[in-house]
């Protein structure tokens, strides 16, 4: 599926940009959908649908109305769509992502659609991904399929390479889990971002702990990523899952050992998100608890 030196750059940096992983009919029928859900959402002013935890599935930006939609976040689509589950699921992409998890066995963990329409308003600011999943070791990896092109200029993630490496950052600020890290280490450690795009399906893999972050997209063009996270068979979750799903904890790669494997951690758990996403909790508007 990928080379051995494939693996040594994600191990090194933190991350691997892998194209071609989905062919145009794979693509093709994600966009489908997706696109649904878009002229869906221009007959809503507010979040709709509902996850398992009685949350709202389709999560809508600030900026968004019937002529221009800005719909940011699509909560577990496995459920609601055939070639969502199955491309989560059952593919070259979750297969690769076992590969780089060590070759253990893997299981999905759960899953969202991260859109950034033309002209919208939605970005994502620093954060590591493991402090809102934490488990018995950090063997996780985040997927960020691309369904559309991205580009430089459309909102791409920007990770700092090598980041994975360093310290589990709080998210916590001020007593409340922002789901972000501080100014302080935005001023130390991420000065120097590099951007991750690729034609649409292609795939972005990165560690967990990789410090990244994204800006909106103020062109055409939209970004819209499929993501999954995947964790080692023998990780143990620390919390509830902040995306449940009927999905959660299928094995996708390699075989269950029965086994759980812990390594040396320390973090302050995160609070669930009340509202339909975990923006609202970095735009400070959730009221958690």
């Amino acid at each position: 599926m990928i080379e051995q030196w494939q693996i040594d750059q994600y191990n090194k940096d933190g991350f691997l940009v892998v194209q071609n992983v989905l062919n145009s009919d794979e693509i093709g029928a994600l966009r489908k959908d997706f696109d649904g859900w878009v002229e869906e959402s221009r007959s809503h002013s507010q979040p709709w649908g509902k996850i398992q935890d009685g949350r709202p599935r389709f999560d809508i930006e600030d900026d968004h109305s019937a002529e221009h939609p800005s719909l940011r976040r699509i909560t577990s689509p496995t459920e609601i769509s055939e070639a969502f589950r199955r491309t989560a699921l059952d593919s070259r992409m979750s297969r690769i992502a076992g590969q780089l998890i060590g070759g253990r066995g893997a299981r999905f963990h759960h899953s969202k659609v991260n859109s950034k329409l033309p002209h919208t308003a939605t970005q994502v600011k620093w954060h590591q991904d493991f402090p809102f999943t934490p488990h018995s070791n950090d063997d996780l990896v985040t997927v960020l399929l691309m369904i559309s092109d991205v580009t430089p200029e459309n909102g791409p993630l920007t990770v700092i390479p090598g980041s994975h490496k360093g310290p589990l950052f709080s998210h916590w600020q001020d007593g409340k889990f922002t789901g972000t890290v501080s100014d302080e280490v935005i001023r130390e450690y991420c000065g120097a971002p590099v951007s991750c795009y690729a034609p649409a399906g292609s795939v972005c893999y990165m560690h967990t702990r990789l410090l990244h972050a994204s800006e909106p997209n103020n062109t055409e063009l939209p970004r819209n990523l499929f993501i999954n996270v995947y964790a080692a068979e023998d990780a143990l979750p620390f919390c509830e899952n902040p995306l449940p799903s009927e999905h959660a904890g299928t094995l996708v790669y390699g075989q269950a050992s029965g086994l759980v494997r812990s390594t040396p951690l320390e973090l302050k758990l995160p609070e669930k998100p009340r509202g339909a996403s975990f923006f609202v909790q970095q735009a400070g508007k959730d009221n958690a608890a």
